[in-house]
């Protein structure tokens, strides 16, 4: 690792993906390491409430830190109590996501307050005698100890990693002194490349205000900031150029839902436009995932020609409802979700590549939030939807618009790569410092550590 020295005699670790490790360490399966079993969070789903003692899953469990904030909910303390006797949570302990999407993700108990885990999570309670917290939280995030997690999935309807598996993966273990040291370097290290990263990712998100304040200006305001205003009798819109028309949506095109069927309509077929289609990209893919066993008659009645804007009807909150997305390119064959409503513009009224960004505005989340009825799930209906306000530029001047914006946003996607390519390094070289550190590739025996 550069300017850091290695030890200076080696031994065979017996251990393929570890390689040679320090003359001195040993290597052992890692449940001899810590002073209980692995053991996980109750395999029930608990009455959820909204005061009471805290419970947290796999997605608590993010930037190697418990995010309280990201709890399932509360529980009762009568419910806790009677989790507590598999296994009560311990300032000091080490939790493992097991199973998910986030498998491997990891994080240490900082707290002395109260809270409960779900089954998702491994808990490693460290025997203090053995080894540190500290180290052992470094050891399961390097790069070897994943790779071992990595082989033992198994896939049902997610990936899973058993506790016996775990238990089983052979770790690196220095004596109790140099682990200490190992991880206060880490401690050290990965703050300073985490401050760095943090940065950087304030950069990200400064770009992405200056994308949508670019935008919302543009499709409301226009280009030309000489141009004569006028109200537009719309309390969030504000002023708008004079020259500028208002019109519901009703009265700029035809609304569509789309089609509701059964499971064996799905999966086989003809191009199908589902609901992530439309919520992750503002432009529709021109190629689309999902298949439907559509008739010919489906197809004319749910078709998905350029200038179609879908928006999203249904979802469980409101700030996932009216994302739209604009087909730029009409795609053969197709149809759409139930879960989608199609609004196809009358002819020469609105430019597709003003849709884009108009419809997709964040302006437009007042109008949605404010007339939106929630009950079980957030549900947009067609009626509501052809009252949304639309502004229509000239059409040449709509083209106009697009084109400075695709210019515009073009350049900021452009920074926000290379921003986004210097995280990774970052990143990277986060987690390569953190295997040779607990392997035993680098020394930090007699490097400085200032207190942090």
């Amino acid at each position: 690792m550069g300017k850091y020295q290695g030890y200076d005699k080696y031994k065979d670790s017996g251990v393929e993906w570890l390689g040679a490790i320090p003359n001195h360490w040993e290597v052992i399966p890692i449940k001899f390491s810590l002073s209980m079993p692995i053991t996980d969070g109750p395999h029930e789903t608990p009455d959820l409430l909204d005061d009471g003692i805290p419970f947290i899953s796999a997605e608590a469990i993010k930037n190697d830190q418990i995010n309280f904030d990201k709890k399932r909910g509360y529980i009762s303390l009568e419910e806790h109590k009677r989790f507590s006797k598999k296994y009560k949570p311990k300032y000091g302990d080490v939790y493992m996501v097991k199973s998910g999407a986030t498998t491997g993700n990891v994080a240490r108990v900082q707290t002395h307050e109260e809270f409960n885990i779900w089954s998702p999570l491994a808990a490693l309670r460290p025997n203090q005698e053995k080894t540190t917290t500290d180290f052992l939280f470094y050891v399961i995030k390097s790069k070897p100890f994943f790779y071992s997690v990595e082989q033992s999935w198994s896939f049902g309807t997610q990936q899973n990693i058993g506790m016996g598996i775990i238990a089983n993966i052979r770790i690196t273990f220095p004596p109790l002194e140099e682990q200490e040291k190992i991880a206060r370097f880490l401690d050290y290290k990965t703050k300073q490349i985490d401050e760095l990263i943090a940065k950087k990712e304030t950069l990200i998100e400064k770009l992405d205000e200056k994308r949508t304040s670019l935008i919302t200006h543009a499709v409301t305001k226009g280009l030309d900031v000489n141009v004569p205003m006028k109200d537009s009798g719309i309390e969030w819109l504000g002023d708008i150029p004079k020259h500028w028309e208002v019109k519901r949506l009703r009265y700029t095109g035809f609304c569509q839902n789309g089609i509701s069927k059964g499971a064996d309509y799905f999966g086989f077929g003809y191009p199908f436009v589902n609901y992530t289609d439309v919520y992750a990209n503002p432009e529709l893919p021109k190629i689309v995932n999902g298949l439907a066993n559509s008739t010919d008659e489906d197809r004319i009645n749910y078709s998905v020609q350029t200038g179609d804007i879908f928006f999203t009807r249904t979802s469980e909150t409101i700030e996932e409802i009216g994302i739209t997305s604009t087909c730029l390119q009409s795609i053969d064959n197709a149809t759409f979700s139930g879960f989608l409503i199609r609004v196809r513009p009358f002819a020469n009224l609105i430019f597709p590549g003003f849709s884009k960004y108009y419809f997709r505005c964040q302006l437009h989340r007042f109008f949605f939030v404010k007339e939106m009825n929630l009950v079980t799930r957030a549900s947009l209906s067609q009626e509501l939807l052809k009252k949304l306000p639309v502004l229509l530029p000239p059409l040449q001047e709509q083209q106009k618009i697009a084109e400075y914006l695709d210019y515009k946003t073009k350049q900021i996607e452009e920074q926000k790569t290379k921003i986004k390519q210097a995280i990774d390094l970052l990143k990277e070289y986060r987690t390569a410092l953190i295997t040779n550190a607990v392997t035993g590739k680098i020394d930090v025996r007699k490097i400085p550590i200032p207190k942090i």
